[in-house]
C-alpha cells in the first residue's frame, strides 16, 4: 500500500522539483531527480520517469496503437543533452523582480512581512534565480511601517465593504518612544467604508464619516481596535459622485481641503512632474518659449502649497487670488522659522 501511495505522489514530487531546482543555465539529469525520490522513499525507474516527463509536458503524440495519444499537463519541459530543465514559468525572472520590488518599497508593509512576502515570491524563480533576487533585498533601505495589524485591517475593510458593514476604529500616531498614542483622547470614529486605494506607497480607507457627513480618507496603517457595527452604510450617493481615478490627483497625501479650480504656471522642464501628478489626461497651454500653463482642480491644503513650493521659482499660483494668497501666506510662514 505504502509503495502504491508513494507512485501516486511520485509525479507531483517531479514537478516539484523541476520548477524548484531547474532553469536554462541549470538542467537536472535523470540520475538527480531518481536521487532526489530516492531521498524522499518514493519508489521509481528510469521508464517512469520518462513517462512522467511526457505526462507533465506535451503528452503523447500518439501510442503504441497509432491512436491519438493525450495531452500533457503542459509544462514547457526542455531536454538539453538528457537533461532536462523548466523553460517558462508562470511569472518570468523578470516579473518576479518587479514583484519585489513593489514589495520593497511599500511603506505599508512592515520589515518582516516583507521578509515573508519576498520569500513567498522567490519560490515562483528556481532556487539558483532566487540566489540573484536576495542580492536585490538587501542593497534597499527605505522606511517600513511599524503596525503589523494593517494586513487584518485591510481584511476586514474589505469585508464590510462586501457585507454593507459599517466600521468602527480608533486613530491613533507615533510618539517620541515609538509607542502608540491615540489621538482625540481615544474617539471612535464611525464610518461607512466604500473603498480601499494605495497612494503614496500607503493603503487609506475611503469612507462617509457618520459625524461630519462626508467621504473622508483614513490611513490604514493608523487604525486600530476595528470592528464592525450594526445598521446599514450611509453616504452611498456621496461616494457614487467621486471619480477613483481621478480623486487622488487632486488630494496630496491623501489630505483633504476644499476642492477648487487652480491654474497654474510652469517651467517646460517640469512637464514631466506635471503629467506624474495629474495624469496624462491634464491639460497643458504653452506660455511662451519656456513655459505652460496647467488648470485643473486640486485639494487646497498645505501639503498643496508644500508639494509647489518645492519647484522653487519655477511654479506659479495664478489663480483664483485667494489660492494664490494662500501660497504666499505658507511662504510666509515658513520664511518666520527662519528669519
Amino acid at each position: 500500500m505504502a509503495k502504491a501511495f508513494g507512485e501516486k505522489l511520485k509525479i507531483l514530487y517531479l514537478r516539484d522539483y523541476l520548477l524548484k531546482y531547474s532553469d536554462e543555465n541549470h538542467p537536472v539529469t535523470l540520475q538527480n531527480i531518481l536521487s532526489y525520490l530516492a531521498d524522499l522513499e518514493i519508489p521509481a525507474e528510469r521508464k517512469s520517469i520518462y513517462r512522467d516527463l511526457k505526462i507533465l509536458g506535451k503528452g503523447n503524440s500518439s501510442d503504441s496503437s497509432g491512436k491519438d495519444g493525450c495531452a500533457g499537463y503542459g509544462m514547457d519541459i526542455v531536454k538539453k543533452k538528457d537533461q532536462y530543465y523548466v523553460r517558462t514559468r508562470d511569472f518570468t525572472l523578470q516579473e518576479v523582480k518587479i514583484l519585489i520590488d513593489m514589495v520593497q518599497s511599500s511603506n505599508s508593509i512592515t520589515k518582516r512581512k516583507t521578509t515573508e512576502l519576498i520569500q513567498k515570491i522567490s519560490a515562483l524563480a528556481s532556487v539558483h534565480e532566487a540566489k540573484t533576487l536576495n542580492r536585490t533585498v538587501y542593497v534597499r533601505n527605505r522606511v517600513k511601517v511599524m503596525n503589523e495589524s494593517v494586513y487584518r485591517n485591510v481584511d476586514k475593510i474589505s469585508e464590510a465593504i462586501n457585507n454593507d458593514e459599517v466600521l468602527q476604529f480608533q486613530y491613533f500616531t507615533y510618539n517620541l518612544q515609538k509607542k502608540k498614542e491615540l489621538r482625540h483622547q481615544g474617539k471612535k470614529h464611525i464610518v461607512s467604508p466604500f473603498a480601499l486605494i494605495w497612494v503614496d506607497q500607503n493603503y487609506y480607507l475611503l469612507g462617509y464619516n457618520h459625524e461630519y457627513r462626508e467621504i473622508r480618507p483614513f490611513r490604514v496603517d493608523r487604525m486600530t481596535a476595528v470592528t464592525t457595527v450594526t445598521g446599514p452604510r450611509q453616504g452611498k450617493k456621496d461616494f457614487e459622485k467621486i471619480d477613483i481615478a481621478t480623486f487622488t490627483t487632486k488630494v496630496f497625501h491623501m489630505y483633504t481641503g476644499e476642492i477648487k479650480l487652480v491654474q497654474m504656471r510652469f517651467q517646460k522642464f517640469l512637464v514631466d512632474a506635471v503629467i506624474d501628478r495629474f495624469g496624462e489626461d491634464v491639460m497643458l497651454s504653452a506660455d511662451g518659449e519656456d513655459a505652460f500653463t496647467v488648470s485643473t482642480e486640486v485639494a487646497v491644503s498645505p501639503q498643496f502649497y508644500g508639494w509647489l513650493a518645492g519647484f522653487g521659482k519655477s511654479a506659479e499660483i495664478l489663480a483664483p487670488e485667494s489660492v494664490r494668497q494662500g501660497m504666499a501666506n505658507h511662504i510666509r510662514e515658513m520664511m518666520a522659522l527662519y528669519s
